[in-house]
């Protein structure tokens, strides 16, 4: 796997596809890696050249703890690969940073998709006395320093989400997720200090001209589907799509539908 040299950093990147095709760049959420996007490779790099990554604290990127920029890492790795613009696909963080970069650099981003993502500055919303329960559970394995057991808990309550359990799964779905987030507890007790937006994109979505396509799974967490909802209304040109029996990872849980919605807009839009 390459790595880019950055400054206090080295990034972990893949790239596949068309060199002369329309860019695509994948995001991954807070309980994954650039792995997550494993399904959707094959169909995307038919028609596009596909870029992903690992943020600094997962998977392979190694870094030396210093502050940083998100959006200054993924524009790294496109000047790297002398792409000028990309449609920008993230997951969770990896939305949010997409539609941070659409606002800091829109020369930069021909669209953007958020799954289950909300911008940064959204205010705290509440959660259910089942999302606080197991919330209060992932806070006693934090003071505990149990990082394997964190990564376990947090990686169940994204993976079911709400009014699930994993029992009820698909057990190489949920496998698999585990297996995945497992790579980010070497990571557990490294310092990371990403830069945020300022001002920050809650507020500010009117000004993202791109289309967008917001996502998000009907189980997923209550703020979390407060955020689809918000990003969806805010964004001038967005569309919108819910998946049914799915949470916080569609394209893992429902890879073929998750394929079909992002296939059929990208083509709708020309990206």
């Amino acid at each position: 796997m390459p790595h880019l040299a950055v400054p206090g950093a080295e990034l972990a990147y893949e790239s596949a596809g068309h060199a002369s095709a329309p860019a695509l760049v994948l995001l991954h959420s807070g309980i994954a890696t650039m792995r997550m996007w494993e399904p959707q490779m094959p169909a995307l790099t038919a028609g596009h050249l596909v870029v992903r990554l690992d943020a600094r604290g997962f998977g392979a990127t190694r870094h030396d703890g210093a502050p940083f920029s998100d959006r200054d890492d993924v524009r790294s790795v496109l000047d790297h690969l002398g792409i000028e613009r990309a449609t920008i696909i993230g997951a969770g963080r990896g939305g949010t940073t997409a539609l941070d970069l659409a606002l800091e650099s829109p020369d930069r981003v021909a669209g953007v998709v958020a799954v289950g993502s909300g911008p940064s500055g959204f205010p705290e919303l509440p959660l259910s006395d089942e999302e606080h329960r197991r919330i209060d559970e992932l806070d006693a394995a934090f003071a505990a320093s149990d990082w394997r057991r964190l990564a376990r808990l947090e990686t169940a309550l994204w993976v079911a989400g709400s009014n699930r359990l994993e029992d009820d799964l698909d057990p190489e779905f949920v496998a698999l997720v585990h297996e995945i987030a497992a790579a980010n507890v070497a990571h557990a007790e490294e310092a990371v200090s990403p830069e945020p937006l300022e001002p920050p994109a809650y507020g500010r979505l009117g000004d993202i001209r791109v289309p967008a396509l917001v996502l998000v799974g009907e189980y997923d967490l209550g703020p979390t589907r407060a955020h689809y909802e918000h990003v969806l209304e805010a964004l001038p040109d967005a569309t919108g799509f819910s998946f049914e029996d799915a949470a916080h990872l569609p394209n893992l849980e429902r890879p073929a539908e998750f394929e079909l919605v992002l296939l059929d807009w990208l083509g709708e839009h020309g990206l």
